[in-house]
């Protein structure tokens, strides 16, 4: 279910929210970023979380304001790459929003720019 081609690398299934109900939201200007991003880099970037429901945010500790809900924001991971070495390229490109974790960076498209570490 939605194995549709949204983008040249990204399909949007990779974002449908992990509860199982296949149910997805997703920013047009976050699939421009992220093909841009995976352009740059070359290489394959895993999607680990995308759309949440509010349900499943809540559920997984997400924030109660979570760009998840909104279809904003995905949690991101490319082989052969540390999460800081990722932010600093998905600044470069544009992302307003960077967060930093151990074994995945977050990247959105919100209205202003936000950084911190997870």
């Amino acid at each position: 279910m939605n194995k549709i081609k949204i983008s040249e690398n990204f399909y949007l299934n990779e974002f449908e929210c992990k509860n199982g109900s296949h149910l997805v939201k997703l920013d047009s200007k976050l699939i421009e970023l992220l093909q841009r991003l995976r352009d740059e880099i070359k290489r394959p970037i895993t999607i680990t979380s995308g759309y949440r429901t509010p349900e499943w945010n809540k559920r997984v500790g997400g924030s109660p304001n979570s760009q998840h809900m909104l279809g904003t924001a995905c949690d991101i991971q490319v082989k052969g790459m540390t999460p800081d070495e990722l932010a600093k390229i998905a600044e470069k490109i544009g992302f307003n929003g960077i967060g930093i974790y151990k074994t995945f960076a977050h990247v959105d498209v919100r209205g202003s720019r936000a950084r911190w570490r997870g």
